[in-house]
């Protein structure tokens, strides 16, 4: 089987940015692998978390309960793992995943009460990693982008149009919440936790571009 890294965070960290950035520089290196994302939402697997994020499902995040949410993103999940990189994880291709489970205990855990939350998170490997035979990641990276920062990061991105915010992004009790709740699971299942900011503006892309290229070498022995 190959190795799966996963990198995570909440929306205005990067993640985009720097997975171009590992991308080139794997490339460039001549390092055969594959990097996937998620929610897929060009495939159908993704129409309930679709309809969850406009919230066609009640107007609001919590108004879906933690464990039906977890359950759009998994079968998500589960479709594309089946359909479209089983192959190549069991050749020992490595892979990247954009969000991942973890994406789960990050944005969904928050709507229990924390005595909940160990109970949820064990819940939650069991559920997708035992019953429906998703791969374990060998390596999980948070990119940690504190809520005041990524908040003017996307009033850049969207121009100062709130309307193209999706229900989370709108939210930004929820995106505190989840942030404590993302530090939380890294504490409890073994995350690395990469800084992506000083506390008052973005750290240099380059920087941690290189911490993630270090943790990919590790991960696969190189």
């Amino acid at each position: 089987m190959g190795k799966l890294m996963v990198i995570d965070g909440l929306d205005g960290c990067g993640k985009s940015t720097q997975l171009d950035l590992l991308d080139a520089a794997l490339r460039q290196r001549g390092v055969n692998y594959r990097q996937i994302s998620f929610p897929d939402y060009d495939q159908p697997s993704s129409a309930l978390v679709k309809m969850y994020l406009n919230g066609d499902l009640g107007g609001s995040a919590a108004a879906v309960n933690a464990y039906a949410a977890s359950s759009f993103y998994a079968v998500d999940r589960y479709a594309s793992y089946s359909r479209f990189w089983q192959k190549d994880y069991l050749d020992n291709t490595p892979i990247i995943a954009a969000r991942y489970v973890t994406s789960n205990a990050i944005h969904q855990m928050t709507k229990l009460d924390r005595t909940e939350w160990d109970s949820y998170l064990e819940w939650l490997s069991d559920y997708e990693y035992n019953k429906l035979g998703l791969p374990c990641p060998d390596c999980v990276v948070f990119l940690d982008m504190p809520i005041e920062v990524s908040q003017k990061l996307l009033q850049q991105r969207y121009h100062g149009d709130n309307s193209q915010k999706d229900i989370h992004e709108r939210d930004v009790s929820y995106l505190y919440a989840c942030r404590k709740a993302a530090l939380y699971a890294a504490e409890r299942q073994g995350w690395h936790v990469i800084a992506c900011s000083d506390g008052e503006a973005p750290l240099p892309m380059q920087a941690i571009h290189e911490q993630l290229l270090a943790l990919f070498e590790g991960m696969n022995g190189e």
